[in-house]
């Protein structure tokens, strides 16, 4: 099973903008605690701040991988498109 994890604008900081409000740990850190958690699932993670990037990815992978978690970030605010 496959699953991509795609993080929209600012979630690249986390572990250095506000650790008081969003803590200290960077989420390839989170990640790799996901992946040894589930070893038998194949989890692939994209990031960008760019919004036409984000939805490239989000198509690509809606087509190749099991399942899509999508955190837009303040896009959900924002986008039409996502």
């Amino acid at each position: 099973m496959k699953i991509q994890i795609i993080n929209g604008p600012n979630l690249n900081l986390l572990g250095v903008r506000e650790p008081g409000i969003y803590g200290s740990s960077s989420f390839e850190s989170y990640l790799d605690t996901l992946r040894k958690r589930y070893p038998d699932v194949e989890i692939a993670y994209y990031q960008s701040n760019v919004e036409g990037e984000l939805i490239d990815k989000l198509q690509e992978m809606g087509f190749e991988a099991d399942g899509v978690v999508l955190n837009a970030g303040a896009y959900t605010h924002t986008s039409i498109a996502l």
